[in-house]
């Protein structure tokens, strides 16, 4: 249950872009008119670009109706809550510099934002002890609408593979069976050599081994409609250069390894991926507002094409910093949630996404990023969701954070990561 603030706490902080100065409604309801959306808005496109239909719409909860996130106009004035509003959606709420964290620094990287001193954010929230106390939207960042994740659907595809564990549909165990085992429609005659060496484990940490050159990747894009079902593993398997040892010792990002997850996903649970995803994991956390596309195969895209509110960004990382548990019922298992976190290999410091000097150690788990975030001179272990432009869902189970960001930053991650380590973490370290 949320909690319940006293009239002196209602307050919501709204940053006039251009002025660098604040004023204080004492109404929550006028926070919606600056933060929603509603269908008939339209303006020019959401990074430029509305040939991207892998973000093109949206669905404002209460009417369901479509938008088209490039015909969200920019906000006249960034909205910067240090007490959200309590929305009935399952996120408990507290007011920032009473519930936890430093209220001044918080406020005042808002500003920046707002001056865009830090690139393009739509977002920021944050989190501190299962409370959200600070939120925060700019440019075409909205509550009730939802943003391109990009990779970041990488970390809800690892989830749902979480929960069919918790199920029982597949066991701790199979983590390391080869992902062909789970796939009876199949012909292995016609693999190349070592395709029976991929595991999930490894196609999970981005060590499957598989390479496929760019002609050959191109028959995917070509022919999708030759592709459906298993018949996408099959091809993979084939297309893929000899599966070696040493192969299988890179981390090669984006190397087919999402589509063969979600197949597993699709062999093993009742019904198909896309309604289980629904049933069990969004409908779960009262994710309602959402967009998760299908991808080659006909399948749930496993490595991109969702769009999630930010909300519903906070309610993925609550789940993981719970350990698996959402209102006390256990959704994932902890032991996965433990692995799936964990910095099973380093994978270098040379170009970290959202990073800077305060950011090292970077490393991979199932699908989830890990880094060391230095205040001072302690480091602080981080978990994080990243995807391409500045989408981010970081952990810090050390200070019980959550910090989620969305962003713009038109074919980078900003500095995000870099953001928390200098900016953010400082006002929560007692």
């Amino acid at each position: 249950m949320s909690i319940k603030l006293n009239f002196r706490n209602l307050i919501a902080i709204t940053l006039l872009s251009g002025f660098g100065s604040f004023s204080v409604l004492h109404a929550q309801k006028n926070n919606d008119a600056v933060t929603e959306v509603g269908t008939a808005q339209a303006a020019h496109g959401f990074w430029d670009n509305p040939d991207w239909d892998h973000v093109s719409t949206a669905w404002p909860k209460e009417d369901g109706n479509l938008v088209k996130i490039w015909e969200v106009p920019i906000l006249e004035k960034a909205f910067v809550s240090a007490v959200p509003k309590d929305r009935k959606d399952g996120i408990m709420v507290g007011a920032l510099g009473v519930d936890g964290g430093n209220k001044d620094m918080i406020v005042k990287l808002a500003q920046e934002m707002s001056d865009g001193l830090h690139g393009d954010f739509d977002s920021l929230l944050v989190a501190h002890k299962g409370k959200l106390l600070f939120e925060s939207y700019y440019a075409r960042g909205r509550i009730n609408l939802t943003h391109p994740q990009a990779s970041a659907t990488k970390t809800y595809t690892s989830l749902a593979l979480g929960r069919a564990i918790q199920m029982g549909y597949l066991t701790m165990a199979d983590l390391d069976r080869p992902v062909i085992s789970f796939l009876n429609e199949l012909d292995p005659e016609r693999f190349v050599k070592g395709a029976e060496r991929v595991t999930l484990h490894q196609a999970m940490t981005m060590r499957s081994g598989i390479r496929i050159t760019d002609e050959k990747a191109e028959e995917f894009e070509k022919n999708p409609d030759q592709y459906e079902g298993q018949k996408l593993a099959q091809a993979i398997f084939e297309l893929s250069d000899p599966i070696t040892p040493q192969s299988q010792r890179d981390f090669a990002y984006g190397n087919y390894s999402t589509p063969l997850v979600m197949q597993v996903i699709e062999a093993v649970v009742p019904g198909s991926a896309e309604d289980f995803i629904k049933d069990e994991l969004l409908n779960k956390l009262g994710i309602t507002s959402y967009e998760w596309q299908l991808g080659l195969g006909g399948l749930p895209a496993g490595g991109w094409k969702t769009s999630m509110t930010s909300r519903s960004m906070l309610k993925f990382g609550t789940l993981a910093m719970n350990k698996g548990k959402w209102n006390g019922e256990q959704l994932i298992p902890e032991a996965y949630i433990a692995k799936a976190t964990n910095r099973i290999l380093y994978n270098g410091d040379d170009d970290i996404f959202g990073g800077g000097k305060d950011v090292s150690q970077q490393g991979y788990g199932y699908f989830w990023w890990s880094g060391d975030l230095q205040v001072g001179d302690q480091s602080y272990f981080s978990n994080s969701a990243q995807g391409g432009s500045g989408q981010f869902i970081i952990l810090v189970k050390e200070l019980d954070l959550i910090i989620v960001a969305t962003g713009s930053h038109r074919g980078s991650g900003g500095k995000t990561l870099q953001i928390a380590a200098e900016r953010i973490l400082p006002a929560f370290v007692e």
